[in-house]
């Protein structure tokens, strides 16, 4: 069986950060994201987050439209801005006169543009700084490392920010082991982000590297954006999952079908299939802290809830096997 403990979050080390053994990720609070949201429905979201235990959020100056979700993220906690530890990113909000630097993705748009240039860090730390109303940034990330930038310099503007107190601890998203060591070599990195969930394995090679150097992992898109729930019906207009191939009608009915096996343990257990994808992902690694959002208080606390779940050995080895012979229609979300 399972065991929920006390009504307190469990904690865990991501660098010098300590942090909830679940965080929040706040890009769904934007517009554009899972359909329209207005503000006060967003900052609820976060306020039963922060009730519900949670001290870790994620966002990033690219989230909505120019610093929308910094914005919203930085009103709602700051008066509990001492209780929480904020991470933001940086590089898709462009500097003025900054070229957009391409790059491929697997999204229906076929492509993202960052600027990661260090002579734009500071400015971008500096905006984000007031998009969030606070002093300090706790954990800051280039979104995704520059194309045309070596990583080694845009760590090296960060590691100048960390030096001047504007930034606690650095970050990286969505990178590759080399990546990761060549960076870690210019500055201590506190924290990788990475997709990682029961439908996307993370790279064996980035998690090998962060064990090795001793860098937790942030977990972005935990519940497969949602299709983990196992309540993820039509996507409908406004909603960003149009441009992810697992979500086209084919596909998600595919997913939806090879997924029954671990929906049908989450109710054995007592649990929501969300609460079992993360239960399972907190259970692969002791520094692992897995950023799931969501816009309903009652979904919040349920997810959260998730951290205080003991999954036996066994009920681990079967969702293992049942996992190992899935295979997601769709290609990878990004």
């Amino acid at each position: 069986m399972t065991a929920m403990t006390d009504d307190t979050l469990p904690t865990r080390r991501l660098g010098e950060l300590e942090v909830s053994a679940l965080g929040f990720g706040a890009m769904v609070l934007s517009p554009g994201v899972y359909g329209d949201i207005d503000d006060a429905r967003a900052e609820r979201a976060l306020l039963a987050a922060a009730d519900a235990g949670a001290t870790f959020f994620d966002t990033s100056d690219g989230y909505g439209a120019d610093g929308h979700n910094e914005r919203l993220v930085g009103r709602a906690l700051r008066a509990r801005r001492d209780e929480v530890v904020l991470a933001t990113k940086f590089g898709f909000r462009l500097a003025e006169g900054a070229e957009p630097h391409r790059f491929p993705v697997g999204f229906a748009f076929g492509e993202l543009a960052v600027n990661a240039d260090p002579k734009y860090v500071r400015g971008y730390a500096e905006a984000s700084l007031r998009e969030l109303g606070t002093d300090r940034i706790d954990l800051y990330y280039p979104h995704f490392p520059d194309p045309q930038v070596p990583l080694a310099d845009t760590v090296g503007a960060v590691a100048e920010l960390i030096q001047d107190g504007l930034v606690r601890q650095l970050g990286l998203s969505n990178v590759t082991a080399g990546q990761l060591r060549a960076a870690h070599a210019v500055h201590p990195v506190a924290v990788v982000q990475a997709e990682w969930s029961m439908w996307r394995p993370v790279d064996a090679e980035l998690l090998a590297a962060a064990r090795e150097l001793g860098v937790g992992v942030a977990a972005w898109s935990p519940l497969g954006a949602g299709f983990l729930t196992g309540q993820v019906g039509a996507v409908e207009d406004g909603d960003f999952r149009q441009n992810m191939p697992r979500f086209d009608a084919a596909n998600r009915q595919a997913n939806h079908d090879r997924f029954a096996p671990v929906r049908g343990i989450a109710a054995e257990l007592g649990l929501t299939p969300a609460q079992l994808a993360l239960a399972w992902l907190l259970h692969q690694d002791p520094h692992v802290v897995p950023i799931p959002g969501s816009r309903t208080p009652a979904h919040i606390v349920e997810n959260l809830a998730a951290a205080r779940v003991t999954l036996p050995a066994e009920v681990s080895a079967r969702l293992d096997a049942i996992l190992r012979e899935t295979v997601v229609s769709g290609g990878t979300l990004l």
